[in-house]
């Protein structure tokens, strides 16, 4: 009883997450992959670098379970650490899931408690009571900081509640998932593609598109979009429809850090910065093949993500970085907004 008392009297502390807001936002702080009982001295860290805006990539406990009271439990103990409700308070937050949280691991649309799981996450995440996330399936959702010049849209994806069977192979280095050219297998459903659809056609000038599982890495036997690669294309020829400007894409799962872009196929090249994880090392410890990856550079040690943005009108520049336990950027891209535009 004592510590359910102390999670619900921290929530009270958390600042909402509107759809809109206009004061101007600058400093994003990101990350994915938190085991629930260990420590996690990277929230300090990350409180001392000033977010303005909090996003959670997935896999923020590992649930790895059906017993959805087993599930509730594990909230409980990330609520309760002082250090989350800390950086929970700081800043904003909107969170999505990855499989462990979702319920199982590399988990889709077979994991039959998935509704269950929904209302215990949004519930933990403190959703509002006319929060689409409580009415409708999938924890997908979006919101708009900042006037305009100055407007950064957060497009939080939902890679789980709808995604069909993966197709599986012989083991490699990554795991056994292989491409499909199934047409009838989805990522995001068609629901939450319409959703997609429909907010990229909004007004924003940077466009944080979160994935719990990377976008734009090359398929070598882990999760990833490009085992489903009609999807993938279906995401890049989607922001050529729309003519949406402004697209980085922000990803986890990986237990590794890197950068990964894509130039083919796409109205402007487009970028996915990988941070995981909080407090989870690789056992490995050396990276999957991956052709996308902007450069050599990778970091397997705690991490987390940072976008910052200069905003300068026609001359704004987004610092892309990861960042070490200790702060120190070991990955870092500066991109000017203008090469994301649709020709």
């Amino acid at each position: 009883m004592k510590l359910l008392t102390t999670v619900l009297l921290v929530s009270l502390l958390v600042p909402a997450a509107p759809a809109e807001d206009t004061r101007p936002v600058s400093r994003i702080l990101f990350g994915s992959c938190l085991k629930q009982n260990d420590p996690s001295p990277i929230f300090e860290t990350m409180l001392q670098h000033r977010p303005e805006l909090l996003l959670f990539l997935g896999d923020n406990i590992y649930a790895d379970t059906f017993d959805m009271g087993e599930m509730q439990a594990k909230y409980e103990v990330l609520g309760a650490k002082p250090d989350f409700q800390k950086l929970r308070a700081a800043a904003p937050v909107h969170a999505t899931w990855d499989d462990h949280d979702y319920g199982v691991n590399d988990g889709g649309a077979e994991y039959t408690p998935r509704d269950e799981a929904q209302r215990i996450f949004v519930d933990f995440w403190k959703d509002p009571a006319d929060s689409p996330r409580r009415s409708r399936p999938g924890v997908y959702e979006s919101a708009i900081y900042g006037e305009p010049g100055k407007r950064i849209q957060v497009l939080m994806l939902d890679t789980r509640y709808f995604r069909g069977p993966l197709k599986k192979g012989e083991k490699r280095l990554g795991g056994s998932w292989y491409p499909s050219d199934d047409p009838s297998i989805t990522m995001l459903g068609e629901a939450q593609w319409a959703w997609l659809e429909e907010e990229l056609k909004k007004p924003a000038e940077v466009r944080l598109v979160v994935s719990s599982i990377q976008l734009v890495a090359s398929a070598a036997g882990q999760e990833t979009w490009a085992n489903l690669p009609l999807e993938q294309k279906r995401f890049y020829d989607l922001i050529a429809k729309t003519k949406a400007n402004g697209v980085i894409v922000l990803s986890g799962d990986r237990h590794w850090a890197e950068l990964s872009v894509e130039h083919e196929g796409v109205p402007y090249p487009i970028r996915d910065l990988t941070s995981s994880s909080f407090n989870q090392l690789h056992e490995r410890g050396t990276p999957t093949e991956n052709t996308k990856r902007a450069s050599p550079n990778t970091w397997h040690r705690e991490n987390f993500g940072e976008v910052a943005i200069e905003w300068k009108g026609e001359e704004t520049v987004i610092h892309l970085r990861v960042r070490d336990l200790e702060g120190k950027v070991v990955i870092e891209e500066a991109v000017a907004l203008r090469e994301l535009r649709v020709p």
